[in-house]
């Protein structure tokens, strides 16, 4: 659901520079939502190509404008196309995919790019990423990252009006998010995105939860720390993070896919009450059972340091990467 709010501008909007042409998207190792799509077939239509992962936080809370825009305009010649770049393993499976899909109520083209091809083809370094395209194929605008959402929707409305598009309503969109596609409070966070593997692991300490220092992490019990992610390997295993955030997510899944197993967080030894997040109960409890990210914690009220543990109840299971709101 969305609403509309009237912007107005001191004068015109000033015309977007030209910053390449659409790239190919030949790269694409499946097709979800729809047949195959070229640069050439889409001539004549406005293009917003979004770089993502499902697991990506900071793509989930631009997820409300994409799909609010994909909607409002897409009758007056928008197209959204997504391209799912994966950074996990099981990003990479096309089930996973289409379950988000489901998810996250995404119904346009997503071009699932396995292999980095069509990333490589728009030289692009970023989760998420957006490019728009004008009715000729040449890209006119650009955004990495959150936020921006008034001018990039300003920008679909200019190309659009361009192309020949009549009636299109130049109120701006607004969203209701919930979950993880709330934007973060950035006034309270300190803590970083945080990968739980040998391969790009930071802030690891020796020692039990009780010592940690602001950003530090450890572990209890049986682990194998992979290059990909921390596996647990028999139930009772625990992950303790000192953080300093609203919203504390890891991204997790079961090693064997589609399994349930069942966790426990605490925050300060004590059961989360009413900073629970939507993952997990007020006792703390919730079930691994997909692939993805899990919103373990949400606080109310004043945000201090505070360490928050997670116990699996059952094997196996792997943890990849803390994300922070």
């Amino acid at each position: 659901m969305f609403r509309s709010f009237a912007h107005h501008l001191p004068g015109e909007t000033a015309e977007l520079p030209i910053e390449g042409t659409l790239a190919s998207f030949a790269g694409a190792t499946a097709w979800l939502n729809s047949a195959p799509l070229t640069p050439e077939g889409l001539r004549g239509k406005v293009v917003l190509v979004d770089f993502w992962t499902y697991t990506c936080v900071n793509w989930l809370r631009t997820l409300p404008f994409v799909r609010a825009w994909a909607t409002k305009y897409r009758e007056h010649g928008l197209v959204v196309v997504g391209a799912h770049t994966p950074e996990f393993p099981f990003e990479h499976d096309i089930d996973n995919v289409r379950a988000a899909l489901t998810w996250f109520k995404v119904d346009w083209p997503v071009a699932q790019d396995n292999d980095f091809g069509v990333w490589r083809a728009f030289s692009n370094h970023f989760w998420p990423a957006l490019y728009l395209a004008d009715a000729d194929g040449r890209i006119r605008y650009q955004h990495f990252g959150e936020g921006e959402y008034g001018a990039t929707e300003m920008a679909i409305q200019q190309l659009l009006i361009a192309a020949g598009a009549q009636g299109v309503d130049q109120n701006l969109v607004m969203v209701e998010p919930h979950g993880l596609e709330v934007p973060a409070d950035w006034r309270v966070v300190q803590s970083p995105e945080t990968y739980v593997d040998y391969g790009q692991s930071s802030g690891f300490a020796n020692g039990g939860a009780a010592s940690l220092r602001l950003n530090e992490w450890t572990l209890a019990g049986n682990w194998t720390v992979a290059e990909h992610a921390g596996i647990v390997n028999a139930p009772g295993a625990r992950i303790s993070f000192r953080f300093h955030a609203r919203d504390l997510n890891l991204v997790m899944a079961p090693a064997t896919k589609g399994a349930a197993l069942p966790f426990r967080v605490t925050l300060e030894g004590a059961p989360l009450g009413d900073a629970h997040g939507d993952d997990t109960d007020a006792d703390g409890t919730g079930t691994l059972s997909d692939q993805r990210t899990y919103q373990l914690i949400r606080q109310p009220g004043a945000i201090v340091d505070r360490t928050a543990e997670i116990e699996f109840l059952a094997a196996v299971a792997e943890a990849y990467c803390f994300t922070f709101g």
